[in-house]
């Protein structure tokens, strides 16, 4: 069995859901290749695939636009099974209609959708979790990742089921896609803190930023991913009207510390959190 793992992760945790997933499956025996998806990547070889995996953090409630992009550039497949996994920093079911525009794409073109998986991992805008909740986070998903790689081995449906509301959300949310664009051309860089590693340049999936004389230059084709801002070791970057919401720099993602209570989840939807921890094996009192 080949599975074909093409992901986007800005932050890099997405990629490590979905590395928990392949090394799941390697373990029963498949053969797992992951692809980044990126503007200058060649077309992923679907057909040789048994199974398709798209991996991707929700954004504002939507498939990022660059992973919209890679499902009309890909090819035509009758009946070719794919799963979904996605992550967001919140777990809600407003997230559940995230596919849709991915999922109609994909259909016309002939594959079936057999499922899709919902993970909660850091945010890497809007605030920033706490070390204790990036650590819950990271042991809910290695608790639930090798159940769900089985049914991926073992072809089994998996399906999200997307209320009215959600729906609703998604569409009008999406404004985000054609906001971004014009909104990124707004990002800057401190000269005085910046150490022109060019790190920035490397992670973006666009290809939207060019180093010159040092410094990072921005374009016009930015997706709102903050793999820039978010990675940078100098937290030079500011990210124009959202910088605000600006998060800077990876998380650790520890064991969970003993003794964790419900107290120790971030107020910020403290019940769907502690629900969702439940529902991944860990109990908090």
């Amino acid at each position: 069995m080949k599975v074909l793992f093409t992901v986007m992760s800005a932050s890099g945790n997405t990629r490590k859901v979905c590395d928990l997933f392949a090394a799941r499956l390697r373990e029963r025996g498949a053969e797992c290749e992951t692809v980044r998806i990126r503007e200058d990547m060649a077309a992923p070889d679907v057909r040789s695939a048994d199974v398709l995996v798209v991996g991707y953090p929700v954004h504002g409630f939507n498939a990022p636009q660059n992973v919209v992009d890679l499902a009309k550039d890909l090819p035509e497949c009758e009946n070719k099974g794919y799963y979904i996994i996605k992550t967001s920093g919140e777990p809600l079911h407003l997230n559940d209609a995230s596919s849709r525009i991915l999922d109609r794409i994909l259909k016309k073109k002939g594959y079936v959708k057999k499922g899709e998986f919902h993970y909660v991992m850091p945010y890497n805008m809007i605030f920033r979790h706490s070390d204790d909740m990036a650590a819950l986070m990271w042991q809910a998903a290695k608790n639930t990742a090798p159940s769900d790689a089985d049914a991926i081995f073992e072809g089994k449906e998996r399906q999200l089921k997307a209320g009215l509301f959600a729906k609703l959300t998604r569409f009008v949310v999406a404004v985000e896609h054609g906001a971004m664009p014009y909104l990124g051309r707004l990002f800057k860089v401190d000269a005085d803190k910046c150490v022109s590693c060019g790190r920035c340049e490397k992670l973006c999936p666009m290809l939207n930023i060019e180093m010159k004389d040092g410094l990072p230059v921005f374009g016009k084709d930015c997706i709102g991913c903050t793999a820039c801002s978010f990675n940078c070791p100098a937290d030079a970057i500011s990210i124009g009207v959202l910088n605000g919401w600006k998060v800077n720099g990876a998380y650790k993602f520890a064991e969970p510390r003993e003794g964790l209570t419900k107290k120790d989840v971030c107020a910020y939807w403290r019940g769907a959190y502690v629900r969702y921890f439940r529902e991944h094996g860990i109990e908090l009192h």
